[in-house]
């Protein structure tokens, strides 16, 4: 479904206040009892996944992340309803056994939607259903022209010959088509826009560095990674810096509600 990527999940803990603020504004909005079992599709370091669980005392909830470094981070917050493992999506074998499946700030990582809505539909119980967050087209615009620029300039081209564009931000239309042809017959699309306000450089760099270089550092030779990676923080600290002082970058974010008939 889409090539998987190893992250540092410590480090990313550092630089991910945003998502897992937003994260934990998305849990409280859920409508649960206590008792469901629930499904965390890219749980990253668990943070967010944990306060799912402590919204479910009676039931449980599992964190599944492709990326082993994550999941060493996120072992941490396991209890007796809490529980992670390293898990594709494209791979799950969870038939009919969840009420709800959550996902926020990790399915722009995931390149066939098309696939996934059939895996996350697999997965559900009738009745249940899945609430997902990710990002849309319009996100990063900075982020996301510094990297194309870069990518072209003669010492860093003949490695992205082969390079599969790591994200999927599609327009809530877009989106809206592609869930019609799933198998769910109820599916509620809508956008938010957010501005993302970095009240540091040393924020703003560990953002870039965790995830969202990733990627593109992996093809990248050790002679190269680091003019490549140095570039792109010299390049975005310039086009995203404010008057007053601090630095900005656009998100828009995707909201699918969809349920299980």
């Amino acid at each position: 479904m889409s090539p998987t990527h190893e992250f540092d999940g410590e480090q990313y803990k550092k630089a991910s206040a945003h998502q897992t603020s937003w994260g934990e504004i998305m849990v409280e909005s859920l409508p649960l009892m206590g008792t469901e079992h629930i499904l965390d599709i890219g749980c990253g370091d668990g943070r967010v996944t944990a306060k799912i669980a402590s919204r479910v005392p009676d039931g449980q909830v599992l964190g599944i992340d492709a990326s082993k470094s994550m999941i060493a981070s996120a072992k941490q917050y396991e209890t007796k309803n809490l529980h992670f493992c390293v898990e594709e999506v494209s791979k799950l074998t969870f038939y009919h056994k969840f009420d709800v499946v959550f996902s926020h700030a990790a399915l722009h990582w995931v390149l066939d939607h098309d696939i996934l809505l059939e895996k996350i539909y697999a997965v559900l119980r009738p009745g249940g259903y899945a609430r997902l967050n990710f990002a849309g087209k319009g996100t990063c615009p900075r982020l996301i022209k510094v990297l194309k620029e870069l990518m072209k300039q003669s010492a860093f081209s003949k490695y992205f010959t082969n390079f599969i564009w790591p994200w999927y931000m599609p327009s809530t239309r877009e989106y809206q088509i592609i869930s019609e042809l799933s198998p769910f017959r109820n599916v509620d699309i809508s956008k938010e826009n957010k501005k993302r306000i970095f009240p540091s450089e040393d924020s703003l760099i560990k953002w870039i560095d965790q995830p969202c270089l990733v990627p593109f550092l992996e093809v990248l030779d050790k002679n190269n990674k680091q003019q490549f990676r140095d570039e792109v923080i010299h390049q975005m600290l310039s086009k995203t810096r404010q008057l007053e002082g601090n630095l900005s970058e656009e998100f828009c974010r995707i909201d699918v509600f969809a349920k299980k008939i």
